[in-house]
């Protein structure tokens, strides 16, 4: 059974791992031409490391931790790059990737989904996963256009690394600047840092493509503050691994359409402020393959049973991410870029879900 997974982030590269392990034939079609290194620290914490516990990456990736003050007791905090490797490593001699392409077109009929791309030749699949993240082409495709579902909050971040911490203060946030924030990150004993650069603002049109536009707007925002900001937008414009976004949420009343499935900021993002969008990717993804293989395969019983396991879960941290997106520039302490969760860390496990152990010896019952 031949599953298309758009995105090689998080939760497509987790989800890749899990429908492998349950006997499905993945592929993953990423529009980057090589695996994505930006986005930051990002967090860990509750069933995710449960999940990652069962795929035998937990020790490495406490060793990955970078050890910054934010997280909490078993919490830990990685770069996203080096989370988005270690998940990729795991899978790329059973997963065919394909890099430097997308999805052009989704066709459904009762047999499966013909999908054409921008590069490649068309092919067919039982099924089409998106997780192509907050601007998903996918839900475009499928479900219609970006407007009905994003919901912003008012926030853009701006993340890019330092060459150390350039003598600034490590994982602290400077001085308050009305509706702007900068966080600086040390981490690994500050032998290397991130920036992390906030403001306040409505919708913007921009390229999403254009990093140079995006750094033309960020600089625009701080331009004329003093401190150590200039020393921080000089920085800007020479890293390589400058990322820029704002923060906003997916809002949908179901997360399928036929055989079109949508996982984590695609389908339910909470936002970068949040701090648990990483966890939420590794869950879903394990409990949308787990789905799949209990029901052999048959997509509606298991979309469905998808949806009711993680729709709790997934409104209690949307929940978390407007309240801090309400409170953001008032002085909250510094976390990191995914991991500024606005000190509320034990209303996001009010709702657990319970990691069902899935048949881990599952074969696809395919064609049904």
């Amino acid at each position: 059974m031949d599953v298309l997974i758009s995105g090689a982030g998080v939760a497509g590269t987790a989800l890749a791992y899990w429908l492998r392990h349950h006997g499905f034939t993945p592929t993953v079609v990423e529009r980057a031409p090589r695996m994505r290194a930006s986005g930051g620290v990002v967090g860990l914490r509750g069933e995710a490391l449960d999940v990652l516990d069962r795929m035998a990456l937990l020790e490495r990736i406490q060793q990955l931790n970078t050890r910054l003050g934010a997280c909490g007791d078993g919490d830990l905090a990685v770069l996203r790059g080096e989370l988005i490797g270690l998940l990729c490593e795991a899978t790329r001699q059973e997963v065919e990737y394909v890099l430097g392409d997308s999805i052009a077109s989704v066709e459904q009929d009762p047999a499966g989904v013909r999908v054409t791309f921008e590069r490649g030749r068309p092919r067919r699949f039982a099924l089409v996963a998106g997780a192509d993240g907050l601007h998903s082409h996918t839900r475009s495709l499928a479900f219609g256009p970006r407007e009905r579902f994003v919901r912003h909050l008012g926030i853009y971040t701006a993340t890019f690394s330092l060459p150390g911490h350039l003598g600034l203060p490590g994982s602290d946030r400077l001085p308050g600047m009305p509706g702007k924030a900068a966080d600086i990150l040390g981490i690994r004993d500050d032998a290397k840092a991130y920036a992390a650069l906030h403001f306040a603002s409505g919708p913007l049109a921009y390229d999403r493509d254009d990093v140079a536009q995006h750094q033309r707007i960020v600089a625009g925002q701080f331009a004329g503050e003093g401190g150590p900001i200039p020393l921080l937008l000089a920085e800007m414009s020479r890293a390589q691994d400058f990322f820029f976004d704002a923060n906003a949420q997916v809002e949908m009343c179901h997360w399928s359409s036929g055989r079109v499935v949508l996982l984590e900021d695609a389908g339910y993002c909470a936002a970068q402020i949040s701090g648990l969008g990483a966890s939420q990717a590794l869950i879903g993804a394990y409990v949308l393959a787990g789905e799949l293989a209990v029901a052999g395969g048959e997509h509606p019983a298991a979309f469905a049973a998808y949806e009711r396991e993680m729709r709790g879960f997934v409104a209690e941290h949307q929940q978390i991410g407007r309240e801090g997106a309400d409170r953001f520039f008032m002085g909250m302490p510094a976390q990191a870029p995914d991991v500024i969760a606005t000190g509320t860390r034990e209303t996001a496990r009010t709702h657990l879900v319970r990691l069902k152990d899935y048949a881990p010896s599952f074969a696809a019952r395919w064609p049904p």
